[in-house]
């Protein structure tokens, strides 16, 4: 089994490597990403360090990077 999965404790990724890309005006809650050695992405809830990551792929990450910037997230800002 892999020891890294999707919904896992993000405190068990460690404290260090966790950057926030998506950070914004908002009391410091945003959301935190780290790039894993084996090039999955895990993402977590700021604040809540100690909650759940969720794992993605490189291919995952960019389509929904690659879909945000062309607009096809806009529906979730209104």
């Amino acid at each position: 089994m892999d020891p890294i999965y999707n919904g896992m404790p993000s405190r068990e990724l460690g404290a260090e490597g966790w950057h926030k890309p998506w950070s914004g005006g908002n009391g410091g809650n945003c959301i935190e990403a780290m790039k894993l050695a084996d090039g999955r992405i895990a993402v977590r809830q700021s604040s809540d360090p100690d909650g759940p990551a969720l794992i993605y792929t490189p291919a995952e990450i960019a389509a929904f990077i690659q879909g945000a910037k062309s607009g096809q997230a806009d529906f979730l800002l209104t």
